[in-house]
């Protein structure tokens, strides 16, 4: 059990101002979303659900607003296009302003599409805090489901989760995305068990875990505040850090570091060893022909993204990756992909020099160079 704060409505920028708190609940399994939501709604007499739901092959999203007596509310919201930031500006936002001056309602949740991800969600709505303000994030994972979701090969479309016809996400990708972003983790199943083993190795220090939909107390979920930068911080593959976690079912988390570039050919050689079958990868990473640029990698479930997403500073960047899997023999394979895609120790004693002008083979995937900088 969590202690419990009071249950204070004031808004932690706005002393002495009433202000609704409002807390992003996020799950891949629809069923277990609307557990704990039913939960925390007869927890919290004053509290609201605000819902969305998938209309398939549609910009149409079905809009529930949901007490403990039942359902208050069922719309169906028409969208100029069929993502989460439209949603959330294009009809969320009114939504919670209409519910924070409502008498009677004190409190709301906030349950997007099980495909959703928190980060965008946040972004899209902190911008109109007012008379509601952001106060937390929760995850709620099947812990023994959590080993398929993450690391398997499904995707959202499979799943019928994807918000549109462009949206080739796997599940792992957006369970990974909500689990990194909330400050909550609410474990359903056997907290001993694989599942709650892997997630050991993935949850940051800083994010409470709970076991059990009905050990999270209302109180300790609204009464909080949400930290978007540390939550952002934690998404952040600049950041990364390996949290480990126990071994008993095998789960493991390597931490691969270097100074060195990728060699463009050799990663391309690499990306399957280094980034297929049952992992979760995350990390930075830089290639010598375009020195100025700070890469991603986000791979989970077979799939792995890349882009050059920041610049560099005045100095050079370095390569990190974070990689945890259940397989030994998958262990050994990365290991040995993300040593034979650097830059050799000789390639890199000749310095960048030799990369002026080289042919940008990454282009496709990490888009057009930005202007030429000198390498030193």
């Amino acid at each position: 059990m969590e202690d419990v704060p009071e249950f204070d409505h004031a808004h932690p920028h706005e002393r002495g101002r009433r202000s609704m708190p409002v807390v992003v609940l996020t799950a891949v399994d629809p069923v277990l979303g609307n557990a704990l939501t039913t939960s925390l709604l007869l927890d919290a007499e004053e509290a609201v659900a605000l819902r969305y739901e998938l209309v398939p092959e549609s910009t149409v999203l079905r809009r529930l607003v949901v007490a403990a007596g039942g359902v208050i509310e069922d719309e169906r919201v028409d969208l100029d296009h069929p993502c989460v930031s439209c949603a959330m500006r294009e009809d969320a936002t009114a939504v919670l302003a209409r519910l924070a001056r409502t008498p009677g309602i004190g409190a709301a949740l906030l349950a997007p599409p099980g495909s959703a991800d928190p980060a965008v969600v946040v972004g899209a709505l902190r911008p109109h805090q007012d008379l509601w303000h952001l106060a937390g994030a929760t995850v709620v994972v099947d812990a023994d489901a959590a080993v398929e979701d993450l690391l398997g090969d499904d995707t959202l479309a499979e799943r019928g989760l994807r918000w549109g016809a462009g949206d080739g996400r796997s599940v792992g990708e957006a369970l990974a995305a909500q689990i990194e972003f909330s400050d909550r983790i609410v474990l359903e199943g056997d907290p001993a068990g694989p599942g709650a083993e892997l997630l050991e190795h993935l949850r940051a220090p800083d994010q409470h875990r709970v076991e059990g939909l009905y050990a999270l107390e209302a109180a300790a979920l609204f009464g909080g505040a949400l930290d978007h930068a540390r939550a952002l911080r934690r998404r952040d593959a600049r950041c990364v850090e390996p949290h480990d976690g126990p071994a008993v079912h095998g789960t493991w988390t390597l931490d691969l570091s270097s100074p060195r570039p990728f060699h463009p050919d050799r990663l391309l050689e690499n990306i399957e060893a280094l980034g297929g079958g049952r992992l979760r990868g995350r990390g930075r990473f830089w290639v010598p022909d375009r020195p100025d640029s700070i890469c991603q990698w986000d791979g989970a479930g077979g799939q792995v993204s890349i882009g050059a997403v920041w610049r560099t500073g005045t100095e050079l960047p370095t390569t990190r990756l974070v990689v945890t899997g259940i397989d030994p023999a998958d262990r050994r394979r990365v290991a040995r992909a993300f040593e034979r895609s650097l830059l050799s120790e000789r390639e890199w004693a000749d310095g960048l020099a030799p990369w002026l002008g080289a042919e940008d083979r990454l282009a496709p995937w990490l888009g057009e160079r930005h202007g030429e900088r000198r390498p030193g």
